[in-house]
């Protein structure tokens, strides 16, 4: 049977999520602090509107989606799991390791599932470029990095580190697959005292490099991330249209006696499937709920992603 799911949120990524479940049949309420927001949202796709402590306490509700402001989702997530619900938290799904490790281990103890909303592992071109360095086309992957640049959003709580690089930290450690052993970060404030931008470094313990530009304060935007191997290279580029949305340079470098020489590839463009990237996360959600099965983005790689914003953050007075 199809999970009756709720989400608690109504605000603009709340929305997104409300709509989605509407349409996959899955949206049995919704809820906010707010309940004339969570009212109006209720009469827009026919479902209950609930207070949050109705909605946790309800038995008729299988699984929340939480969508709210970083600092109040651990606590709601620990509570939901100990009522018997099942969760997908969106990111950052606390704003400290220790209060991500309570509601994970309280998940854990329950018996529910627990899914983190890093909505761009369920992206397909991400899927056909993570297949790309699993399969050993691109050789062995030696570098990472990814950029996440544009103008906006500006809120009160994150800075560009925490609110744009999670999906960019989650999609590295996909293709890792192991943390990072060292990290290291550096930003500067312009607008207010939050970083307006940042960079993160990190060295893995098999010698792989990654590194993340995020920037909030940026003329362009740009979101992009290459994995560099020593027999190919290949490139997630979310700006372009899907049928260069994936590509392989399939440059060669090779040592000679006066140092390298290397040859330069046009790029290959492979055949990515278009699809909501939303859409499929919450599926996989909603098969997690029926399977219990373990979700591709679960607890521990959202206490991974926190331990590396944690290390790379830079603080300002």
């Amino acid at each position: 049977m199809t999970p009756r799911i709720a989400v608690l949120g109504c605000g603009y990524w709340g929305s997104n999520h409300i709509r989605t479940l509407k349409g996959l049949g899955a949206l049995a309420a919704v809820s906010d602090v707010h309940l004339e927001r969570a009212e109006a949202k209720a009469a827009e796709h026919g479902c209950l509107a609930l207070t949050p402590d109705a909605l946790i306490a309800s038995p008729d509700i299988d699984a929340i989606v939480l969508a709210l402001p970083a600092q109040f989702h651990a606590d709601y997530a620990e509570r939901a799991v100990k009522a018997g619900k099942d969760v997908l938290v969106e990111k950052p799904i606390a704003l400290t390791v220790a209060d991500a490790e309570r509601a994970v281990q309280a998940a854990r103890d329950a018996g529910r599932v627990f899914m983190v909303g890093h909505i761009l592992r369920f992206h397909p071109a991400f899927e056909g470029l993570k297949a790309l360095a699993d399969s050993g086309e691109l050789g062995k992957v030696g570098y990472i990095h990814s950029h996440r640049l544009g103008l906006g959003k500006f809120h009160t709580e994150n800075d560009a580190l925490w609110d744009l690089a999670p999906h960019d930290l989650s999609m590295i450690l996909a293709i890792t697959t192991t943390e990072p052993v060292t990290v290291s970060g550096e930003g500067a404030a312009l607008v207010d005292h939050l970083s307006d931008f940042a960079h993160v470094h990190m060295t893995f313990p098999d010698g792989v490099r990654g590194h993340v530009f995020a920037s909030r304060l940026n003329a362009y935007r740009e979101r992009r991330i290459a994995v560099v191997g020593d027999k190919a290279m290949a490139v997630f580029d979310d700006i372009e249209p899907w049928e260069r949305k994936l590509a392989i340079y399939r440059h060669k470098v090779w040592r000679e006696d006066n140092g390298h020489a290397f040859t330069w590839a046009d790029p290959e463009y492979l055949p990515v499937e278009p699809a909501m990237s939303l859409t499929r996360e919450l599926e996989h959600f909603i098969h997690c709920i029926q399977t219990r099965e373990e979700p591709r983005t679960g607890g521990q790689e959202a206490i991974a992603v926190l331990r590396i914003l944690t290390q790379g953050s830079v603080t300002h007075g």
